[in-house]
């Protein structure tokens, strides 16, 4: 991850401040905040006080004409810069960095930022991100006001990514056509969750699963934790009883996948699950259930990491943008320590490493001390 190729798509974004406001250069006090983040700073103040003790250390990249900025004056930068802007220099980093293997999975899903709520109302700020499962790092996100607005955004998402030759996974929110479209248009392939938001198609795949005898099946079991799951695969290529099927671009095959979770040493009963998607793709009943299952790591690998190690439902940044751009700087962060192999470890122990040892953050930085 080139942090030295962030810095100059970050030149691209608008500077908010009048001229007489310009007394730290835009990129340095953006790099400034995404290095005290790596490093351990969940506040405006104490990304000033890691950047004060790290001055000699970042005065070897950094020109800081008028030393460290202060607490209100990177507040205001974040709260003020456009976070359109600021998310599109993010995904163009992305992109010029990262080269995605062939069929891995992509999965999109959205977190709201509870923090961010105001005076007990709910949180403005819901983002949509795509993650890369086996690259292990967030592609780009964008913003909705609410969840029920990610129908509307995850098409805007999938305009500025790239994703030729992936698998896109989406839930059932995700399940509509023109996103179905979308994909296809950018030569990746869709497995999409669908469950009563598609009353008719629900009930006709629900009904194919009952009476045919054409389904090919594969079955995993899972241990761990106490636990016992086993997932049945069930998926048809004949799609011919099915109405409505030809609407969707592309569709070749429906999955059914029942899962049923036991508890070792425990007197609670098991819990079963059906749940069906649809794909455009033509794979085993063995690939669909690990590509299905790869989904889940939006919510493990980031969503649960972002809360866990970054405290992103913790944090209270409210004023103007300043939410949406401190999620973003949060994602270029775990973007960078996900892919250092130089550290084995936690996302926590690496940013303690990095606070810790210089030549540790400027390797993952890629800056040449």
């Amino acid at each position: 991850m080139n942090t030295n190729k962030l810095s100059a798509i970050f030149a691209k974004i608008d500077d908010p401040r009048s001229h007489i406001n310009k007394l730290h250069k835009l990129e340095e006090i953006l790099l400034i905040g995404i290095i005290s983040v790596i490093c351990g700073a969940e506040t405006w103040d104490q990304m000033v006080r890691f950047a004060k003790s790290k001055e000699e250390f970042l005065r070897k990249f950094l020109e800081l004409p008028s030393g460290i900025p202060s607490k209100d004056t990177i507040n205001r930068t974040f709260a003020a810069i456009d976070s359109d802007q600021f998310e599109s220099c993010f995904i163009e980093w992305v992109n010029s960095t990262t080269t995605l293997f062939k069929g891995q999975v992509v999965a999109i899903d959205g977190k709201t930022i509870r923090g961010a709520k105001s005076h007990g109302n709910k949180s403005p700020i819901h983002m949509v991100s795509a993650w890369a499962c086996e690259n292990n790092l967030v592609l780009g996100q964008v913003k909705t006001d609410e969840k029920s607005n990610e129908i509307t955004a995850i098409p805007e998402l999938l305009k500025v990514l790239a994703l030729e030759d992936t698998i896109v996974t989406i839930d059932a929110m995700g399940c509509q056509e023109k996103i179905a479209s979308a994909i296809i248009e950018k030569g990746a392939d869709y497995i999409l969750a669908i469950k009563e938001n598609q009353k008719h198609l629900y009930e006709d795949i629900d009904f194919e699963f009952k009476v045919t005898d054409q389904a090919q099946q594969s079955i995993s079991l899972d241990y761990g934790h106490g636990r016992i799951e086993t997932r049945k695969a069930s998926i048809i290529t004949n799609l011919n009883e099915i109405e409505g099927t030809k609407k969707w671009k592309n569709l070749k095959t429906i999955i059914k996948i029942n899962s049923i979770r036991e508890f070792k040493n425990s007197s609670k009963p098991p819990e079963k699950a059906t749940r069906y998607y649809i794909s455009s793709l033509t794979a085993s009943a063995e690939d669909f259930q690990k590509s299905i299952r790869s989904h889940w790591a939006i919510e493990n690998n980031l969503h649960w990491t972002l809360d866990v190690a970054f405290s992103e439902d913790a944090s209270r940044k409210r004023a103007g943008n300043a939410a949406q751009n401190y999620s973003t700087i949060l994602k270029i962060a775990l973007n960078i320590l996900k892919n250092d192999d130089a550290k084995k470890g936690s996302i926590k122990s690496k940013r303690l490493e990095a606070a810790w040892n210089e030549e540790y953050l400027a390797q993952i930085l890629n800056f040449k001390v």
